[in-house]
Formats: structure tokens, sequence, C-alpha cells
């Protein structure tokens, strides 16, 4: 899979800690974040597809990616 829009996304040069936070307060900072994000569709297919299981990517959680992983198999 070709990754070069990681190169555009609105996480590039900030810390990695925020978009692997331990509680869900930095979950919704990170995803405040990706909102804005030119790649979020992307990257949360690159995270599916994957099966990446830690943090947050495309604008969505450990959980949400599993529940749309589940719906996906449905």
């Amino acid at each position: 899979m070709n990754e070069s829009w990681m190169d555009h996304g609105k996480c590039v040069g900030k810390s990695p800690n925020i978009f692997f936070p331990s509680s869900g307060m930095g979950v919704d900072r990170a995803r405040k974040i990706c909102q804005e994000c030119v790649v979020q569709e992307a990257c949360l297919e690159y995270a599916l597809c994957n099966r990446i299981k830690h943090g947050v990517w495309g604008g969505r959680s450990e959980r949400e990616r599993r529940r749309l992983l589940r719906q996906a198999a449905a």
C-alpha cells in the first residue's frame, strides 16, 4: 500500500503521544486534529487494513476501529 499520504497529515511534526493517549481526554485531543486533516480517510483505511490495534488513526479510537471491522465482517 502506498503510504505517501502520511506526509500530508495534520499529525506530521506533532508528538506521537497525542495519538497514543492513555485516557479518553487524549482521544478527544487527537480527534480534533484529525477532523481537519485532508488524509483522514486514507489514515483510517490504513489502520483498518493493517489491523493496527493501538492509537487514534483517521480520527477513530481503537474501540471504534474494532467496531468498524466487526460491522464490515458481518
